[in-house]
């Protein structure tokens, strides 16, 4: 049932009305914070009225523009851009929270500027999520981009100019050299840019030449660089020099959870599960993604520095979504799709953590942790809650995804994708359980009270322990998102 609906342009108009009037507010920091949160706020709203119809089976597309034949800049709300469009626009609240308590307790510099482009961000996941076509898709994934990049060189100093230009380089070159020629090739191929109705068939006629979809395909995967498969991984860790909302914006909210989104969409409503299936390319990503998976986690043992560890996390965990998706399964794609909301909720939670113990103590070195938890009880609980996500652990939600991903390797009977499963889980285990033994069971002081507690602002610590919670109850009852997916497959 296709309902034809202004409701999809609802949300970006919002961050779009938000953005100007928090440049406006300059002068007024109250004022500005407040159009930040209350603009968050109603963009969620937007979304989540949008929940019944998908859940009823339908979708609602919204054609606003015209370009050429077969090129639209339109907008559809299916299942999947539904659930990326949640998780953004819920996530964007818990951000700006934190955002008023670590700016002002560090005296940032140029906040506005700061609020305007983390909120234009927004507006590009919102716009990537609910894009009906390759041009809308392409549009907001390179918004993203661009606006971003002055948050990742906000410090303006030697560090942040480089991790900044790593960035611009790596993200605009991928999207110009491969990217866009995929776009080109697939509407030379196939005489339009809009997704498919479903993902069984996709877009491309049955006698299009293999090795022609095959390197369009691979094109399309190298493109879309934000999720950081390597060897295009590189942007990420460099990026860590921004803020630390800035790294929980890049890794939980909108930057890396755009590109596995734009690789899960493209993969599933360009291409299609049929012709992945006959070209075999499903499998081959997936042994291509594993490597990934392993290796950053290897990579994470490695790094001393709290955020260096938990990018590279980010990098091993990213791929969980795209591996899912490549099995070409029922099992397979849900875990896939369910951790873009799991790793999102884990994630922020992690990086929140890492920002208060900086705006708390200054530490950046989990050598320098040792008996921190009992300082910041707070802050290192939720750490343990999202760190299990991470690792996998039931009751918490990541336990979900790699229950889906177990079986829906066990579905294709593939052991090797079984045995990085298995192998990726210790190694997660290897690199975050270190950091809750550390600071819990280390450097303990003798007679402690409550007067030893010199937590983070209380805007930064809520945010953290609610996201924290939010994981446990995503473990509990996956059903909501699970369902949603499911209707996938209808």
């Amino acid at each position: 049932m296709l309902i034809e609906s202004i409701q999809p342009l609802i949300p970006i108009v919002i961050v779009l009305v938000t953005t100007l009037l928090i440049s406006l507010s300059g002068k007024k920091p109250n004022l500005r914070e407040f159009w930040s949160l209350a603009g968050a706020v109603l963009t969620f709203i937007s979304v989540a009225v949008m929940v019944p119809v998908i859940m009823h089976g339908g979708k609602i597309v919204y054609t606003l523009s015209t370009i050429a034949p077969g090129i639209s800049l339109n907008f559809r709300v299916d299942a999947l851009s539904l659930i990326f469009g949640i998780v953004s626009s819920f996530l964007w609240i818990f951000a700006t929270s934190y955002n008023i308590g670590y700016m002002r307790s560090l005296d940032e510099h140029a906040q506005t500027r700061y609020y305007t482009c983390f909120a234009i961000a927004i507006l590009g996941a919102q716009g990537v999520a609910f894009s009906g076509s390759l041009f809308s898709l392409y549009l907001f994934y390179e918004i993203i981009t661009i606006f971003t990049y002055p948050l990742v060189a906000h410090h303006q100093d030697q560090d942040g100019y480089g991790g900044a230009k790593k960035y611009i380089v790596y993200l605009m070159g991928t999207s110009k050299g491969f990217l866009l020629p995929a776009v080109v090739l697939t509407w030379v191929f196939t005489g339009t840019l809009d997704f498919a109705d479903n993902i069984t068939g996709g877009i491309f006629p049955k006698d299009a030449n293999g090795v022609w979809v095959s390197v369009t395909y691979v094109l399309f995967i190298a493109g879309f660089a934000k999720a950081a498969i390597m060897p295009l991984h590189n942007w990420l860790p460099s990026a860590m020099v921004a803020p630390t909302p800035v790294s929980a914006l890049l890794h939980a909210v909108a930057v890396v959870k755009a590109g596995v989104f734009c690789i899960s969409r493209v993969m599933l409503s360009t291409f299609g599960v049929e012709l992945l299936q006959n070209l075999n390319l499903g499998l081959y990503t997936a042994y291509a993604v594993s490597f990934t998976i392993l290796t950053a986690s290897v990579i994470a043992l490695t790094k001393d520095d709290l955020k260096a560890r938990l990018a590279y996390s980010t990098v091993s965990q990213l791929s969980y979504v795209v591996l899912g998706i490549a099995l070409l399964d029922v099992p397979g794609i849900t875990g896939g799709i369910i951790h873009i909301v799991n790793h999102g909720f884990s994630k922020i939670t992690l990086f929140f953590c890492a920002g208060a113990i900086y705006v708390a103590t200054h530490k950046k070195k989990i050598s320098d942790m040792a008996g921190i938890g009992y300082a910041m009880p707070f802050t290192m609980g939720a750490f343990a809650i999202g760190s299990l996500s991470m690792i996998g652990a039931p009751p918490v939600a990541g336990f979900v995804t790699k229950w889906y991903l177990l079986n829906g390797a066990l579905e294709i009977h593939n052991i090797p994708i079984l045995v990085v499963l298995m192998a990726s889980t210790i190694l997660n285990a290897g690199y975050f359980a270190p950091i809750t033994i550390k600071a819990f069971f280390e450097g303990r002081k003798q007679g402690w009270t409550k007067a030893d507690i010199k937590e983070a602002p209380i805007t930064m610590v809520v945010p953290l322990v609610l996201a924290s919670l939010i994981s446990v109850a995503l473990g509990l009852f996956p059903s909501f998102f699970t369902n949603l997916i499911g209707r996938l497959f209808s």
